[in-house]
């Protein structure tokens, strides 16, 4: 009677063709059921030669399904090389994974991870479709452009707050086309307040008196130094975003 209580409680293994993989910087370790192979439990490198090795592998050992772990972004172009050669593959929260009680202290990450995809006990993080994926890497990439620049729009301010040319308080954004044309005239090498004043665009909210008074500034050759190459290296950002912009178009 205890025995068959015993055979009863037992959990039956629902993904019998699972792997799983501790994901690291240097080194993944992969489990397949252990009727698959001798040594059931492998390391592969990082290089690119060792994840195709590793999916090679898993082929060999009839596996359909495979879990690991979101480890920072070392999980990303194994996950993607797995895909393309069609195992269904789960990304699974780590703290997930080791919260679930039940483990021994002898057992690997990797053991531990296929045992519990094998019974289904671990669920997959959501992922979008690869062509999500794609969109999205093309918006962070533009997001992280636009930080930078950001970065290079505040050294100006200071090379003018510092040569007293308080163009910020006569123009919105001095990134405009008011800010922009004035700027690109003071690295030309014209410092008159009236002249730069008259490049203001039509509609500009100022009058061309307001804004000479704000660009009677002291043009010292070392700042005006900074502003050139800090409005260079802008520059060189509006052409990445602009390129950006043509990829996610």
């Amino acid at each position: 009677m205890r025995s068959k209580r015993q055979a009863s409680s037992q959990l039956e293994p629902i993904n019998a063709n699972a792997a799983g993989i501790d994901i690291g910087s240097q080194t993944h370790w992969v489990c397949v059921p252990a009727d698959r192979d001798a040594e059931n439990v492998r390391s592969f490198g990082s290089f690119t030669t060792d994840l195709y090795a590793l999916a090679d592998w898993l082929q060999e050992c009839k596996v359909e399904s495979v879990a690991m772990e979101s480890t920072g972004v070392y999980w990303i172009a194994l996950f993607q090389i797995l895909e393309t050669r069609g195992f269904e593959v789960k990304l699974v929260n780590a703290h997930h994974v080791k919260t679930l009680p039940g483990r021994k202290s002898d057992v690997l990450d990797c053991q531990w991870i296929q045992q519990l995809h094998s019974y289904g006990l671990l669920s997959a993080s959501f992922r979008p479709n690869d062509q999500i994926c794609v969109l999205r890497s093309y918006i962070r990439q533009r997001d992280n452009l636009v930080r930078s620049a950001c970065v290079h729009v505040q050294r100006i301010q200071k090379a003018l707050t510092e040569m007293n040319v308080l163009l910020h308080q006569v123009v919105s954004d001095i990134t405009g086309t008011t800010g922009m044309t004035i700027i690109r005239a003071i690295i030309a090498g014209e410092y008159d307040p009236q002249t730069l004043a008259s490049l203001r665009h039509p509609r500009s909210r100022r009058s061309t008196t307001e804004i000479a008074q704000a660009l009677q500034g002291n043009y010292r050759r070392e700042h005006l130094f900074i502003l050139q190459q800090e409005l260079a290296l802008y520059d060189a950002y509006q052409v990445q975003l602009a390129a950006c912009d043509v990829q996610i178009e």
